[in-house]
């Protein structure tokens, strides 16, 4: 089994934070394959579904993000899932607005989602970064994250969710550097064109 799961915080005050994007992308995943409807266990919102005949299933945790490591691990060890198939999608304030990463073990560069999780399953399981941009002072990171989306970020943030929907299954085969390399493709194509000025009257010739 492959756990995924979506940090974030639980609530509709926090429903569009950046620090939520983890649980919007869980969400757009959801909906776009056969999942199970989301049902509350293990401390969380889990739902089940087969993928490329693999059994797939989704927890977006309702601890809190400094408590995520519980929901984890209860669903972990409920189902002897190894480490290396747990898979976290988180936002990163260390990668550019709309970049995607997806890293294998390693640190958790001060995100207190991930740090709980590394507090109760090790640093060996897969994180999927989306980034939300850095404000500039980390006296500002607190109030940066726990801000909602701008309108005009949404938009362009609903555009990688669906890309990432869409290329899901590549993670589910293990196939990060396809899934990076077709989200990118993506997203370049999705990049609006600059509006066409019309011609001026003036310069348009009578027949």
């Amino acid at each position: 089994m492959l756990l995924v799961v979506g940090l974030g915080n639980p609530g509709v005050d926090y429903t569009k934070n950046r620090h939520n994007i983890g649980f919007l992308a869980l969400e757009k995943i959801h909906h776009a394959y056969d999942f199970s409807p989301f049902r509350s266990k293990f401390k969380g919102d889990t739902a089940v579904a087969i993928i490329d005949s693999k059994k797939v299933m989704l927890l977006k945790p309702n601890t809190y993000m400094n408590l995520s490591g519980h929901a984890v691990k209860a669903a972990k060890t409920f189902y002897k899932i190894p480490s290396k198939n747990v898979l976290v999608f988180h936002d990163e304030l260390d990668l550019e607005f709309n970049k995607v990463r997806v890293k294998r073990g390693g640190g958790h560069a001060g995100h207190n989602g991930l740090k709980s999780i590394h507090n109760y399953i090790g640093a060996n399981y897969g994180r999927v970064r989306l980034g939300i941009g850095h404000p500039g002072d980390k006296t500002r990171v607190t109030s940066y994250v726990l801000q909602n989306f701008k309108k005009d970020e949404m938009i362009s943030v609903v555009k990688l969710l669906d890309a990432i929907a869409k290329e899901f299954p590549r993670l589910v085969r293990g196939d990060d550097g396809g899934f990076m390399s077709k989200v990118a493709n993506t997203m370049s194509l999705n990049t609006p064109q600059p509006e066409l000025k019309p011609k001026s009257p003036h310069t348009i010739k009578e027949s």
